[in-house]
Protein backbone atom coordinates (compact mmCIF):
# COMPACT_ATOMS: atom_id res chain seq x y z
CA UNK A 1 0.00 0.00 0.00
CA UNK A 2 1.28 3.45 -0.83
CA UNK A 3 0.39 6.51 1.23
CA UNK A 4 0.95 9.96 -0.20
CA UNK A 5 1.02 12.99 2.07
CA UNK A 6 1.38 16.62 1.12
CA UNK A 7 2.45 19.28 3.65
CA UNK A 8 -0.21 21.78 4.66
CA UNK A 9 2.50 24.25 5.64
CA UNK A 10 5.86 24.54 7.35
CA UNK A 11 7.46 25.64 10.61
CA UNK A 12 9.42 28.86 10.96
CA UNK A 13 11.51 29.40 14.10
CA UNK A 14 15.18 29.81 13.15
CA UNK A 15 16.16 26.60 15.00
CA UNK A 16 18.46 24.49 12.82
CA UNK A 17 19.52 21.72 15.21
CA UNK A 18 16.97 19.09 16.29
CA UNK A 19 18.68 18.54 19.69
CA UNK A 20 17.19 21.04 22.16
CA UNK A 21 16.37 20.71 25.81
CA UNK A 22 14.19 23.80 26.18
CA UNK A 23 11.49 23.35 23.53
CA UNK A 24 8.85 24.57 25.98
CA UNK A 25 10.35 28.07 25.71
CA UNK A 26 10.66 28.16 21.90
CA UNK A 27 8.14 30.25 19.97
CA UNK A 28 7.44 29.14 16.41
CA UNK A 29 5.23 30.18 13.55
CA UNK A 30 3.32 27.61 11.55
CA UNK A 31 2.84 29.02 8.07
CA UNK A 32 -0.17 27.32 6.50
CA UNK A 33 -0.42 27.10 2.71
CA UNK A 34 -2.39 30.08 1.38
CA UNK A 35 -5.03 27.84 -0.22
CA UNK A 36 -5.79 26.28 3.19
CA UNK A 37 -6.08 29.42 5.34
CA UNK A 38 -9.89 29.08 5.52
CA UNK A 39 -9.30 25.73 7.27
CA UNK A 40 -8.02 27.80 10.24
CA UNK A 41 -11.38 29.47 10.81
CA UNK A 42 -12.13 29.76 14.57
CA UNK A 43 -8.95 27.89 15.56
CA UNK A 44 -8.13 30.75 17.97
CA UNK A 45 -11.00 29.54 20.17
CA UNK A 46 -8.70 26.73 21.29
CA UNK A 47 -5.82 27.28 23.71
CA UNK A 48 -3.82 24.25 22.57
CA UNK A 49 -3.27 22.48 19.27
CA UNK A 50 -1.85 19.12 18.27
CA UNK A 51 0.68 19.55 15.48
CA UNK A 52 1.63 16.57 13.32
CA UNK A 53 4.78 17.01 11.27
CA UNK A 54 7.37 15.17 9.18
CA UNK A 55 10.87 15.04 10.71
CA UNK A 56 12.51 15.71 7.35
CA UNK A 57 16.11 15.80 8.64
CA UNK A 58 16.04 12.31 10.18
CA UNK A 59 18.88 10.23 8.69
CA UNK A 60 17.76 7.11 6.78
CA UNK A 61 19.79 4.98 9.22
CA UNK A 62 17.58 6.23 12.07
CA UNK A 63 14.49 4.84 10.34
CA UNK A 64 15.65 1.25 10.95
CA UNK A 65 16.19 1.69 14.71
CA UNK A 66 13.77 -0.51 16.67
CA UNK A 67 14.89 0.01 20.30
CA UNK A 68 16.12 3.09 22.17
CA UNK A 69 16.88 4.38 25.62
CA UNK A 70 14.29 7.18 26.10
CA UNK A 71 15.89 10.60 25.65
CA UNK A 72 19.19 8.78 25.04
CA UNK A 73 19.54 8.20 28.80
CA UNK A 74 21.38 4.91 29.37
CA UNK A 75 19.92 4.79 32.92
CA UNK A 76 16.46 4.33 31.45
CA UNK A 77 15.36 0.93 30.11
CA UNK A 78 15.84 -0.08 26.49
CA UNK A 79 12.37 0.07 24.92
CA UNK A 80 10.86 -0.33 21.47
CA UNK A 81 10.57 2.92 19.51
CA UNK A 82 6.78 2.57 19.60
CA UNK A 83 7.01 2.70 23.42
CA UNK A 84 8.98 5.95 23.24
CA UNK A 85 8.85 9.47 21.87
CA UNK A 86 12.19 9.01 20.12
CA UNK A 87 12.50 10.70 16.72
CA UNK A 88 14.16 7.49 15.43
CA UNK A 89 11.28 5.52 13.92
CA UNK A 90 10.22 3.86 10.67
CA UNK A 91 8.07 6.82 9.64
CA UNK A 92 9.51 10.07 11.01
CA UNK A 93 6.19 11.54 12.09
CA UNK A 94 6.32 13.95 15.00
CA UNK A 95 3.38 14.99 17.14
CA UNK A 96 3.38 17.74 19.76
CA UNK A 97 0.73 19.55 21.74
CA UNK A 98 1.46 23.28 21.70
CA UNK A 99 -0.03 26.43 23.16
CA UNK A 100 -1.60 28.72 20.57
CA UNK A 101 -0.47 32.29 21.15
CA UNK A 102 -1.89 34.00 18.07
CA UNK A 103 -3.71 33.38 14.80
CA UNK A 104 -3.39 35.90 11.99
CA UNK A 105 -4.30 35.16 8.39
CA UNK A 106 -2.46 31.91 7.49
CA UNK A 107 0.01 32.03 10.41
CA UNK A 108 -0.25 30.36 13.81
CA UNK A 109 2.15 31.54 16.50
CA UNK A 110 2.73 28.76 19.05
CA UNK A 111 5.02 27.90 21.93
CA UNK A 112 6.44 24.46 22.76
CA UNK A 113 6.79 22.99 19.26
CA UNK A 114 9.78 20.62 19.18
CA UNK A 115 10.49 20.87 15.46
CA UNK A 116 13.16 22.74 13.53
CA UNK A 117 12.87 25.53 10.98
CA UNK A 118 11.47 24.34 7.65
CA UNK A 119 9.79 21.22 9.03
CA UNK A 120 6.79 20.22 6.89
CA UNK A 121 3.48 20.23 8.79
CA UNK A 122 1.12 17.36 7.91
CA UNK A 123 -1.92 18.25 10.01
CA UNK A 124 -3.20 20.33 12.91
CA UNK A 125 -5.94 19.28 15.30
CA UNK A 126 -7.45 21.10 18.26
CA UNK A 127 -6.56 19.67 21.67
CA UNK A 128 -9.78 18.50 23.31
CA UNK A 129 -9.46 17.77 27.06
CA UNK A 130 -10.96 14.43 28.01
CA UNK A 131 -10.68 13.15 24.48
CA UNK A 132 -6.92 13.77 24.17
CA UNK A 133 -6.12 13.24 27.86
CA UNK A 134 -7.69 10.02 29.12
CA UNK A 135 -8.55 10.17 32.82
CA UNK A 136 -7.12 6.79 33.83
CA UNK A 137 -4.11 6.58 31.53
CA UNK A 138 -1.38 4.19 32.68
CA UNK A 139 2.36 4.77 32.16
CA UNK A 140 5.43 2.85 33.33
CA UNK A 141 7.47 4.10 36.30
CA UNK A 142 10.48 5.06 34.17
CA UNK A 143 8.41 7.60 32.23
CA UNK A 144 8.26 9.86 35.31
CA UNK A 145 12.07 9.93 35.36
CA UNK A 146 12.19 10.60 31.66
CA UNK A 147 9.81 13.58 31.66
CA UNK A 148 10.54 15.13 35.05
CA UNK A 149 13.94 16.44 33.92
Amino acid sequence: MEINLAPIGFIKNGITEPKREDWQTITSEIIINEDLKEALSRIEEFSHLIVIYWMHKLAPSQRSVTKVHPKGDQNLPLVGVFASRSPARPNPIGITTVKLLEHRDNVLKVIGLDAIDGTPVLDIKPHIPGSDSPVKAKTPRWIKTCFSQ
